[in-house]
């Protein structure tokens, strides 16, 4: 007598948080409370919020989800990560999805239309100090793209200011000789 197979098929939820690093991002708490979208500096640019992005990823929806902006202008600065009352990892979601976007070949259809410029920003940050200086890119990128949004954006800038979240001037990470020796080594291993 043959045995029904209990297993059930593997969902895009699953491999979102089958390949994210770190362990379990926590993406099954998620309350769809939207303070991660209300906290985020470059929320004005993305197609979704990060709430609706996790809704979408529980709804199957992986082609949205893999050709969305969103994950593109995410700067890392874990405000929403510090601000979730659920602890969820979004800013380590955001890199899984970016990776998963570039490895099924969907990040050149992606709807980010100026995400390239960003993106550029924050490398060049990442070359010349070893780490992302977020005031420094999100100024830059909204006096290129809607200069008027600073003005809505100096409010949540004062708070991470206050509270040391943010620097005013970039700091270069000890021994950046060596990472820009590592960056430049990469460069040669993809440059055919």
């Amino acid at each position: 007598m043959a045995t029904k197979s209990t297993a059930r098929p593997i969902t895009f939820f699953d491999e979102v948080v089958a390949a994210t690093p770190g362990g379990d991002p926590r993406l099954q708490c998620c309350l769809q409370c939207g303070t991660c979208g209300g906290s985020c500096p470059s929320a004005a640019d993305m197609e979704h919020s990060p709430r609706q992005i996790f809704a979408m990823i529980a709804g199957g929806r992986k082609e949205d989800v893999l050709l969305s902006n969103t994950p593109w202008y995410c700067v890392s600065c874990y405000h929403c990560v510090v601000r979730c009352p659920q602890e969820i990892h979004i800013t380590e979601l955001m890199y899984t999805i970016k990776r998963m976007a570039v490895q099924q070949g969907l990040y050149r259809q992606s709807k980010a239309t100026i995400a390239s410029s960003f993106s550029k920003t924050f490398i060049e940050a990442v070359e010349e100090y070893g780490r992302s200086f977020e005031l420094g890119l999100a100024t830059r990128h909204h006096l290129s793209h809607h200069p008027l949004d600073m003005v809505k954006m100096a409010p949540m800038a004062i708070g991470l200011l206050r509270r040391g979240r943010m620097d005013l001037t970039p700091k270069r990470i000890k021994n950046i000789g060596q990472l820009k020796a590592i960056l430049a080594k990469a460069k040669e291993l993809v440059t055919p």
